[in-house]
C-alpha cells in the first residue's frame, strides 16, 4: 500500500507508546500526516522522534487528558485549526488496573472507563462529521480480555467488551454515513503497558512475573508474545481501500487463544456443545410446548 495514505490525516490516541506509537509510525511511513495524542508530554517528545525517523511527515503531538471532555475538545480544536480534516481515527488510549477484584476501588473503575471508553466515545463523536466528509475509517483498539476475561482483570475486560459493543453499534451509523468502524482485540503484546499489567497481576496472585509469563504461554499455546507491529499492520489494512468491505468487525490479534465467543460451550466436544446449546435455548427462551417437545427429543437422542 505504498503512498495510499499520502495526504491523509490520521489521529491516533495513545500514540506516544506501545501499539499506538507503532500504528502512528506505520501510517507516517506510508505518507500520512499523523496526529499523536497522549497525556504525557515527555512520552510524546520521545515518540515524535521515533515516528519522524520512520519517514513521512513529522507528527503533530498534542498533550491532552482524554479522560475529560475538555481534553477531547482540545485535540479536536487543534486538528481542526491545523488541518480542518480527519480521514482516520485510531483510539488506542487506555490503561486499566489489574488486581484482586475486592481490592479495586470505585476510583480505579471510573478512571478505566473515563479514558478508554468515554475517551473513545467522545473522540468518535467529535470527529464524526470530518470522518463522514472524508468517507473515513475508525479503528478502536480493545483487548483480548473483552472475550476471554480473567478474575484479576475485571476492569479491563469489561471496558474492552464495552468498547467492542460500542464499535459494533457505531458501525451501523457508519454504514449509512460511509465511515468504516472496526475494533481490534490484541492478545498479550510486548509493550510497556503489558509488563506493567504483569507486575500488577503478580502482586495480586502472589506469583512471580516469570511464572505468570510461563503460565500464559503454556495456557495459550502461543509461540511468542505479540508485537506492536502485528496490530499496526492490521490497522493499516483496515484503513485502506482493500479493507473497505470490513465493517463492524471485532478482530483478534492473539495467535489463536480466542477460539469462541461463547464461553458457556467453548472447549466442549461437538455433541456435548449441541446438547448444551439445546438445553440453554429451551431454558432461556421459554419456547412453546411444540418447539420444546422437538428440543426435548433432540436432547434425549444426544444424552
Amino acid at each position: 500500500m505504498p503512498g495510499e495514505f499520502a495526504g491523509k490525516v490520521a489521529v491516533i490516541t495513545g500514540g506516544s507508546r506501545g501499539i499506538g506509537r507503532e500504528i502512528a509510525a506505520e501510517f507516517a511511513r506510508e505518507g500520512a500526516q499523523t496526529v499523536i495524542v497522549s497525556s504525557s508530554a515527555e512520552n510524546l517528545a520521545s515518540a515524535d522522534k521515533t515516528i519522524a525517523a520512520a519517514g513521512g511527515p513529522a507528527p503533530l503531538a498534542i498533550a491532552a487528558d482524554l479522560r475529560t471532555l475538555d481534553g477531547c475538545r482540545q485535540v479536536f480544536d487543534r486538528v481542526k485549526q491545523q488541518f480542518n480534516a480527519c480521514d482516520i481515527l485510531v483510539c488506542s488510549a487506555g490503561a486499566t488496573r489489574a488486581g484482586n477484584f475486592v481490592d479495586l476501588p470505585d476510583e480505579a473503575w471510573i478512571d478505566g472507563y473515563a479514558l478508554k471508553l468515554f475517551g473513545c466515545v467522545r473522540m468518535c463523536r467529535l470527529f464524526w462529521p470530518m470522518l463522514k466528509a472524508a468517507q473515513g475509517f475508525v479503528v478502536n483498539i480493545g483487548g483480548g480480555a473483552a472475550r476471554s476475561p480473567g478474575a484479576d482483570f475485571t476492569i479491563g475486560a469489561s471496558v474492552n467488551a464495552a468498547m467492542g459493543n460500542f464499535s459494533k453499534a457505531l458501525s451501523q451509523l457508519g454504514k449509512r454515513d460511509g465511515v468504516n468502524v472496526n475494533v481490534v482485540h490484541p492478545g498479550a503484546t510486548e509493550t510497556e503497558r503489558f509488563f506493567q499489567l504483569v507486575e500488577q497481576r503478580a502482586k495480586a496472585s502472589g506469583k512471580s512475573v516469570d511464572q505468570l509469563k510461563q503460565e500464559a504461554s503454556a495456557r495459550d499455546g502461543v509461540r511468542r508474545l505479540g508485537k506492536p507491529g502485528d496490530v499496526a499492520a492490521l490497522a493499516l489494512f483496515l484503513c485502506s481501500e482493500k479493507g473497505r468491505h470490513i465493517q463492524g468487525t471485532p478482530i483478534a490479534v492473539d495467535a489463536g487463544p480466542t477460539v469462541a465467543n461463547n464461553s458457556f460451550t467453548a472447549g466442549l466436544p461437538p455433541d456435548a456443545k449441541l446438547l448444551a446449546d439445546a438445553r440453554r435455548v429451551r431454558h432461556l427462551l421459554h419456547l412453546s410446548d411444540a418447539v420444546g417437545d422437538d428440543l426435548g427429543q433432540l436432547t434425549h437422542r444426544l444424552a
